[in-house]
């Protein structure tokens, strides 16, 4: 135990003291020495001893001061007066050494509560945020995302140059979105220049770069970005990229507002731009299973991800699945997506 150990060294100390047993009694000359646990108080004269003080319990009411005057307890009357720095000392380690010990019956509780705080600092810190962002990308209505995505595309086309709006153009673009997404909610954007050549915002629209068009003999490696990019989208919101990105002010600002703060989004579509150049395939399987269903063929949107610049394995390795899984490889090509005529208007919307 340590009250053992502790006493040990001083087991043989003794020293001279005076004892008042009460206030009005006659000072008296004793023997102070250690016992178990105890100090004890000898008669001078006959050894004898007077009283046995608790070590825990012992009070110094003068700390500091010399002579030093003790009290066996807070409610006690009795005092012992030493001015012998040995045993005063040896009293002081014991009496701290014991008190180091003693159960303290707050020390739990403050562990308890300083616990709680820190996981809850924790919890602020690591989950709160992302628990907030997505629930607030869940309570967003369809029109409020579009409205987020048009002015993400608005901060996007810094970068891209103004979305292109050449007629007849525009009404070929509403053709070809028509006949991919006849349920509605897409909106496809086509853009001058940029480092992807598409990507996609929240509210369902989806941005190409004009090369797209230009570029190829028909809408069908168009076609192919534009389901890609909807199945990236349905594989994780956009919104909640968004809102990661914008933080946790504008996300608790559009919680409790239903608005974007201003300047919220300076600059997302540059950081939106370079991470689409490496975003990773979406699903196969699911991606082959939209072509399938629009009447569209692979190996166009294969050999155009071959052929891109810069080039890129993964992207030539996807190629080649895509390729060996086209289901109109054989047979019959299905019907074109759009009239040649709306073709050619479309490859002319960058024109104005």
């Amino acid at each position: 135990m340590p009250r053992v150990t502790a006493l040990s060294k001083y087991q043989r100390l003794e020293s001279q003291g005076i004892w008042r047993e009460t206030p009005d009694a006659q000072r008296r000359d004793v023997i102070v020495s250690f016992g178990e646990a105890s100090l004890v108080l000898s008669d001078s004269r006959s050894e004898s001893a007077l009283t046995h003080w608790s070590l825990p319990a012992l009070i110094r009411m003068n700390p500091g001061e010399m002579p030093a005057l003790f009290t066996p307890g807070p409610d006690a009357v009795e005092t012992l007066e030493l001015d012998d720095k040995d045993m005063i000392g040896a009293i002081e380690t014991v009496r701290g050494v014991i008190d180091s010990h003693r159960p303290r019956p707050g020390r739990l509780r403050h562990v308890l509560i300083a616990g709680t705080l820190l996981a809850a600092v924790l919890l602020a810190v690591f989950w709160l945020p992302g628990a907030l962002i997505r629930h607030t990308a869940q309570m967003v209505p369809a029109s409020k995302r579009h409205q987020i995505g048009e002015m993400a595309l608005a901060d996007l086309t810094r970068v891209t140059g103004p979305r292109c709006n050449g007629h007849p153009g525009t009404e070929a673009l509403a053709r070809l979105t028509d006949r991919l997404f006849p349920e509605g909610g897409v909106q496809i954007v086509v853009v001058p220049g940029g480092p992807a050549r598409a990507t996609h915002l929240p509210g369902g629209i989806i941005v190409l770069r004009r090369d797209l068009i230009e570029d190829f003999d028909g809408p069908d490696v168009a076609a192919g970005y534009i389901l890609a990019e909807r199945a990236r989208a349905a594989e994780a919101d956009a919104l909640l990229g968004l809102l990661h990105w914008a933080g946790l002010g504008a996300t608790v600002r559009l919680l409790t507002t239903g608005q974007m703060a201003p300047g919220a989004l300076h600059g997302y579509g540059e950081a939106l731009l370079r991470t689409a150049r490496h975003a990773p395939p979406p699903p196969e399987g699911a991606l082959i299973a939209r072509f399938r269903a629009e009447g569209l063929p692979t190996t166009p949107y294969a050999k155009a991800l071959e052929a891109a610049t810069p080039p890129v394995p993964r992207t030539a390795a996807e190629a080649t699945r895509l390729i060996a899984a086209d289901p109109f490889a054989k047979g019959q090509p299905p019907p074109a997506l759009i009239s040649d005529d709306s073709w050619v208007g479309l490859q002319g919307i960058c024109d104005e």
